[in-house]
């Protein structure tokens, strides 16, 4: 059934022009930094002659853009922000494409000893109590949310932490290589963490914690909100990215051997 749809939308937008057509979408950096969107992009362009025009944002600032009408989709991974956007009307629906994982990274010498943790909890506790160096995206994205929601559930109060915590206000590349730099410890998302090249002297030191799932949305903007959005090609790309060939793409995009990503298509 959904290959009958991706296939009746793609016929309909191919007949529409012969020229390529663009789309407006806001995505998370850790998305664009897992290298995943130079293997989806180029697809959707052979399959829907569609070019996707990727603004590279964290969470929060694609939230923004989709409600100023800035874009005419969003794919992010914060579902309470995501569930509020909603609510207030700026976006049609959210459907659920795939989902990878955090992680916490840090030293290879593993001071502070989060390998020896048995949950995220226990992870950032022991980081609190060693004072370790901690980087924090501190960027209102849907990775630093998740990270200030994992120091309250461990009874810590990330906003009373001394100079031991770094917030650099950016994204997850320039977080990690800070990280990097620094030998310090960092929640990442796995696939950032597997294709970052500058690992120097850090290492996957947690993981596993069913806490840390990370489930990654798209949503479409409201034309009752901003008529001159391109719904059309919004719903197109959305039954590409539902369809079976995204499935292979997604599930089948690895690095050294590891799957970055797990499709799961499916709709609120």
């Amino acid at each position: 059934m959904k290959l009958n749809l991706f296939a009746t939308a793609a016929a309909v937008l191919l007949a529409t022009s012969s020229v390529a057509q663009e789309i407006k979408m806001a995505v998370t950096t850790s998305f664009h930094n897992s290298g995943l969107s130079d293997v989806l992009l180029p697809a959707i362009q052979d399959d829907l002659g569609l070019e996707v025009q990727l603004l590279v944002v964290g969470t929060g600032q694609a939230l923004k853009l989709g409600e100023a009408g800035d874009v005419d989709a969003i794919l992010v991974h914060s579902k309470a922000a995501e569930e509020a956007f909603l609510a207030a009307g700026h976006g049609t629906h959210r459907r659920e494409i795939m989902y990878n994982d955090f992680v916490f990274i840090g030293p290879k010498a593993d001071a502070a000893g989060v390998g020896a943790a048995g949950s995220a909890a226990e992870a950032l506790q022991k980081i609190a109590e060693a004072k370790a160096v901690f980087v924090s995206r501190g960027d209102n994205s849907g990775t630093h949310k998740k990270e200030l929601s994992l120091w309250s559930s461990a009874g810590l109060d990330a906003e009373g932490f001394g100079g031991w915590y770094t917030s650099v206000g950016a994204g997850m590349g320039a977080a990690l290589n800070t990280a990097s730099g620094l030998n310090a410890y960092i929640m990442a998302d796995r696939a950032s963490w597997l294709n970052f090249g500058n690992k120097a002297d850090l290492a996957l030191l947690f993981a596993g914690d069913p806490v840390l799932f990370n489930q990654y949305a798209f949503i479409p903007v409201n034309p009752e909100k901003h008529a001159h959005v391109k719904q059309a090609l919004a719903e197109t790309l959305e039954a590409w990215l539902v369809s079976d060939r995204a499935k292979a793409l997604i599930d089948g995009y690895q690095i050294s051997g590891e799957t970055l990503f797990v499709f799961n298509a499916g709709r609120d």
